[in-house]
């Protein structure tokens, strides 16, 4: 490693030398362009953890992007770290197959569910801090889908409530989504039931005010066209709460203080 002198201070690349700022040293430094090559990690030897890395890594992502697809109608209450939180627990589903070799260890949701059960889609705001009235979650036959119950309660005692809120709904979700198995033919990760995965439904409650006693709710949801999952599909049950502000007959909805959490899976 160089350390250049002279007038000409810049950071980047020309040709094969990288030129760079280090953190806590004066001036500035100089060195040649390294690393593998793109096909010496993709074929030599030396690299073959890395590729069972890659083909996981990307295994995982498919199945991340398939949930927030799902949820998408929802994603106003989703984190701009929901990508990197779900990444994290599917990894954790996908290190529990221990039938497939390294590179295709399979991603099996209906085996391990509660890795994901309680996950909210905002760490930063659970839904536990927001509604705090205990509820209910109950599976359809056949798991087409769920019943939300919510007993009797007064808001502003039972939420926290964004100032200048007037009203609020509550939403109940369901998604189908498949377990994944490495199809060693494309070399891809791949759900075991294709024509269901993703299949979502949601339901909401009226708009209700902030400053108003509810009636005991009952909130069922189910998935489109009443699917009935298989035994390789998992149904993922997320509870959400949103937040609006009545300005004459419209509601407009707040940009924060909604949750929603990932409650129940079955």
């Amino acid at each position: 490693m160089a350390r250049q002198k002279g007038l000409i201070k810049y950071v980047g690349t020309i040709g094969d030398v990288r030129h760079f700022k280090i953190k806590g040293e004066k001036g500035y430094f100089a060195g040649l362009v390294g690393g593998p090559t793109a096909e010496q990690v993709l074929t030599g030897d030396e690299f073959k953890r890395t590729r069972e890395n890659m083909a996981e890594f990307a295994g995982c992502a498919s199945v991340g992007k398939a949930i927030r697809t799902a949820f998408s109608p929802l994603k106003h209450m989703f984190s701009r770290r929901l990508t990197g939180t779900l990444m994290s627990v599917i990894k954790k589903i996908n290190l529990e197959d221990g039938s497939e070799a390294r590179g295709q260890r399979a991603i099996l949701i209906t085996q391990v569910p509660q890795y994901l059960e309680g996950l909210d889609f905002d760490p930063r705001l659970s839904l536990t801090s927001v509604l705090r009235i205990p509820f209910t979650l109950t599976p359809l036959a056949a798991r087409i889908g769920s019943t939300l119950a919510v007993p009797v309660f007064q808001p502003q005692n039972f939420l926290n409530v964004p100032n200048g809120a007037t009203h609020f709904r509550l939403v109940n979700a369901v998604s189908a989504i498949s377990d994944y198995v490495f199809n060693a033919e494309s070399a891809v990760y791949e759900p075991k039931v294709a024509d269901q995965n993703g299949v979502s439904g949601m339901t909401y409650t009226d708009y209700l005010d902030v400053k108003v006693a509810t009636e005991a709710i009952s909130l069922e949801a189910k998935l489109l066209n009443d699917l009935e999952p298989a035994a390789d599909v998992a149904v993922l049950n997320a509870v959400g709460i949103e937040f609006f502000q009545k300005v004459g007959d419209n509601y407009y909805l707040f940009a924060s203080g909604n949750a929603m959490q990932l409650v129940d899976v079955f």
